[in-house]
């Protein structure tokens, strides 16, 4: 039996208004910034929604763009601003002073939630939305490699090595996820299993800054990225 017949995953992405996503592209992108932003988050959850662990893609946002254009796709949306952040883990997890990084965990916190309310039993999964060149054999891979974790949390720390890209909670676990700055530190701190896996490289690589998205792009990145960050790069 596959941990797949034993518990689905429920994938949860925070995506913020576009108009204020992704500040360190802005010498590059311009004012395309929300485009690329836009582009990102579509080819991830396109990736995530291929993947055959996943059952169901929650995302979180109150942008009025991304909303509508992500549940085109196939995922469940839910207001940033609603429900009750608190409900699965009786108190926020410590966290890094950034305000936009408090936000981000809540809206995790509250799309757990939702999940944990609707779909019972499922496995959670915590995924930034900027990672174009996922492909979703990797994210099945790492997700199975979570299942084996019983209760206990698991992670997949980025290509720096200093933050996380996913964070996944197995049924009967607690959901407490603590991206921001130095999130490896702090997920493994909590006793969070970091997952050593190999060929994973898209799972791993985020697009915050140019080099990030040239390094992406050299993996092979999504349609809707692809195209952006071609006139983009040419222009640069």
């Amino acid at each position: 039996m596959t941990d797949s017949d034993r518990f689905s995953w429920t994938v949860l992405l925070p995506v913020k208004v576009l108009a204020r996503a992704k500040s360190r592209l802005a010498v590059l992108a311009g004012d395309r910034r929300h485009e690329l932003a836009l582009a990102l988050a579509a080819d991830t959850v396109s990736a995530v929604l291929a993947c055959p662990e996943v059952a169901r893609v929650i995302v979180v946002t109150s942008d009025p763009v991304a909303g509508p254009r992500l549940a085109a796709l196939g995922a469940h949306i839910i207001d940033e601003a609603s429900g009750n952040p608190l409900e699965l883990s009786g108190e926020l997890p410590p966290e890094p002073a950034d305000g936009s990084q408090r936000a981000l965990n809540a809206a995790l916190l509250r799309g757990a939630s939702a999940a944990a309310r609707r779909w019972p039993g499922t496995g959670l999964a915590a995924l930034t939305a900027d990672l174009p060149a996922l492909r979703p054999a990797e994210l099945a891979a790492a997700l199975r490699a979570a299942g084996h974790e019983g209760q206990r949390a698991s992670f997949v720390p980025d290509a720096a090595g200093v933050g996380t890209t996913l964070y996944a909670v197995p049924p009967g676990g607690k959901f407490r996820p603590m991206y921001g700055g130095t999130s490896r530190t702090r997920h493994a701190a909590a006793g969070a299993a970091e997952l050593t896996l190999g060929n994973i490289a898209g799972l791993r690589q985020d697009v915050d800054t140019p080099d990030d998205l040239r390094a992406a792009v050299a993996l092979g990145v999504g349609p809707r990225t692809a195209e952006v960050a071609a006139q983009l790069l040419a222009d640069a």
